[in-house]
């Protein structure tokens, strides 16, 4: 796949770029290392002042790189705004919290004096050079929630980007820089995939994370295991949203219609499998649909669009044919369903009822705005088709009985449940998943010691 700008509303390629060489790769690792070497001796008054540096930069910036995002993968204008905006956000909660997090932790005095110790701590040590392999979905925030907590441990970042949104990755390089961060502090590597395994096997790379497919991960996972690297993968979702008897329907089809179709319906944590009680599936079924027929499609640069583009044709193209393959075996339309016939990659909000386990879209992570229904005869049920995917990143419960909100927390295989509302990512919250959906955990305290070196510090009596 070559670097370059492709406007997903056109079609038309803006830019393109040259993959760095041997040369220039090696020269940054280089960088990477000896950079670790004075920057993991900072402390965190003067890390957290240029994180804020950067975050204070990147709300001057916010229009211009709302702009250059929507422009390289379709996102509608006022999400990247949004976007931004929540980089910033994450970026000051590390500053203000990352001191904390990684405090020195003082075990019980008794087992202390059974260990024979005068004294026992435990330190958190960052790692050294950490490789982010990331997804064009959420092109700021997937790599600042990465970057902000492995900044503030002491490690240095190597970035390889999506290849669709070279102008991006560059600008995460370059806010770093304007912030005060020395050069080999956090470096976008302009190279394509095929770059990538022999990164990882490179020994002064000390841990990798990435966010992408199934595929992407087995690869990174496979890699890194040969030279017994850390990884944390977030994968693939196909995430349930469940409506029970007791639940507000009109706040949950409004809900749900957002839900599925945040950012073009391109996004990991979006609901796609809605399963409806049956005594409830009707009524929820009709205001959904409505909900979704009234989404406006169109220009991802005015305000005004709901749905924009999908990021590239062939995204475009495996959504077209988990659709196709789901009617041809009986799934019927209750709206969408067929491209418009206009210039760009756009698909229409789509929704897709009497689903069955013989449908590939029943297994597979539907990446665009097409909704599949279900109907549940009661709670096991429902938390059986919940349950019944390969995937394991998130919930959505929508119900009012507590009883059932301690089953579905029991019960259901998901790195996180939300109920009565959608999920969404918060720096103060863990974020990650189950099965297919990869391991590790992003985001607050758990995503900062994550890439640390957890160190037990003992002293003899």
């Amino acid at each position: 796949m070559p670097i370059a700008t492709v406007n997903p509303a056109t079609g038309e390629t803006l830019k393109t770029y040259e993959a760095m060489g041997d040369e220039e790769i090696e020269r940054r690792l280089q960088l990477a290392e000896a950079t670790f070497r004075t920057y993991r001796a900072s402390n965190f008054v003067d890390r957290a002042r240029l994180l804020i540096q950067a975050a204070n930069l990147l709300d001057e910036d916010r229009q211009d790189i709302a702009r250059t995002m929507t422009t390289e993968m379709g996102k509608p204008i006022r999400q990247a705004h949004a976007e931004a905006a929540k980089c910033a956000k994450a970026m000051r909660w590390y500053a203000e919290h990352a001191e904390e997090l990684l405090a020195d932790e003082e075990p019980a005095e008794a087992d202390v004096r059974d260990s024979g110790a005068s004294r026992v701590r435990v330190r958190y040590r960052p790692l050294g050079p950490v490789l982010a392999v990331m997804p064009w979905n959420f092109p700021l925030w997937q790599v600042i929630r990465f970057a902000a907590p492995a900044l503030m441990a002491g490690n240095v970042g190597l970035l390889k980007h999506a290849s669709n949104v070279p102008q991006t990755a560059l600008y995460l390089e370059d806010l770093f820089h304007r912030a005060g961060y020395t050069e080999g502090c956090f470096q976008t590597l302009l190279i394509g995939s095929g770059a990538v395994g022999g990164i990882l096997l490179d020994e002064r790379v000390r841990a990798a994370t990435l966010t992408g497919s199934e595929p992407a991960g087995r690869e990174v996972a496979s890699t890194a295991g040969q030279m017994i690297k850390k990884t944390v993968l977030e994968l693939g979702g196909s995430d349930p949203y469940v409506v029970m008897p007791s639940a507000d329907l009109n706040r949950a089809a409004q809900i749900a219609v957002t839900a599925r179709v945040q950012n073009n319906g391109q996004s990991c944590i979006a609901a796609k499998r809605f399963i409806v009680h049956t005594d409830v599936y009707d009524a929820f079924a009709e205001r959904f649909v409505e909900g979704m027929k009234a989404l406006k499609v169109g220009d991802p640069q005015l305000a005004d669009t709901d749905v924009g583009p999908l990021a590239s044709e062939r995204g475009r193209t495996d959504l077209e044919e988990l659709v196709d393959d789901a009617t041809r075996s009986g799934a019927h339309v209750l709206c969408g369903g067929k491209r418009p016939d206009w210039p760009g990659w756009y698909y229409p909000p789509t929704v897709l009822s009497g689903i069955t386990r013989e449908m590939r879209i029943h297994r597979e992570e539907a990446f665009g705005p097409v909704a599949t229904l279900y109907r549940a005869g009661d709670l096991d049920e429902a938390v059986l088709i919940a349950n019944d995917s390969p995937f394991g990143l998130s919930s959505n419960v929508w119900t009012r009985d507590e009883a059932e909100v301690d089953r579905f927390v029991r019960d259901l295989e998901a790195g996180s449940v939300y109920f009565n509302g959608m999920t969404a990512s918060h720096p103060a919250f863990p974020f990650g998943g189950v099965k297919r959906s990869g391991y590790g955990r992003e985001l607050s305290g758990h995503g900062i010691r994550e890439f640390c070196n957890i160190t037990t510090v003992w002293h003899g009596a």
